[in-house]
């Protein structure tokens, strides 16, 4: 299996996380991800959602079926899932909160990340990355948004994983706090634009 991408500390493939991770031979700390929940008829128009359509993933249960979230859930020791309140996933005492602090009546104003670490919920302000006009994924989150939640894993990270990549800011902040990254994207376009920031030099964050 070759990857698309692969530098000192990120690995990206290209092709779909069913048929890829059970090819993974490396052990994992923490899944990192954003799954496509919520998608549905009005999100098939653009590239994006057609490109999802053509890799049968254009239904809202494309990660419902087959038990595919649980599974990446049983990766590794860490798991942290945004949009996790869209599945059936086990209760927890820790629920990560973004608050994207422009209030649009049409969208939430806030979104939740389901984990199976045991602490108290937090949360964390950040305007979302489009609000810059640089939009490079429709679900794109902040980088610091990304950065804060692998944080909050808290120590011994030492190999992220995120099996739903997009535009590739798992890779990219995990490359930033010195951590290896194994992202995977069955989108091409996504792909090459993963692969350009992170080929690029980082500034470490402290």
């Amino acid at each position: 299996m070759k990857p698309y991408y692969q530098d000192k500390w990120v690995t990206i493939y290209h092709g779909d996380c069913r048929e890829i991770l059970p090819q993974l031979d490396v052990k994992v700390d923490l899944v990192l991800t954003d799954p496509p929940y919520g998608l549905n008829e009005k999100m098939q128009g653009g590239t994006w959602g057609l490109a999802y359509k053509r890799s049968d993933m254009g239904r809202w249960d494309y990660c419902v079926e087959g038990g595919l979230i649980e599974q990446v859930v049983s990766l590794s020791r860490v798991a942290i899932i945004w949009g996790g309140n869209n599945y059936a996933l086990p209760p927890s005492r820790c629920w990560l909160v973004w608050d994207k602090l422009v209030k649009v009546p049409t969208l939430s104003d806030i979104e939740l990340a389901w984990t199976n670490m045991d602490k108290p919920a937090k949360s964390f302000s950040a305007l979302r990355e489009s609000s810059n006009g640089n939009k490079r994924h429709p679900t794109e989150k902040p980088e610091s948004l990304i950065a804060w939640s692998i944080v909050q894993a808290g120590e011994g990270i030492g190999i992220i994983l995120d099996p739903f990549l997009g535009s590739g800011t798992t890779c990219y902040c995990a490359k930033k706090l010195n951590r290896y990254s194994i992202g995977i994207e069955v989108e091409e376009k996504y792909c090459e634009i993963a692969a350009k920031r992170c080929c690029q030099e980082v500034m470490e964050l402290v």
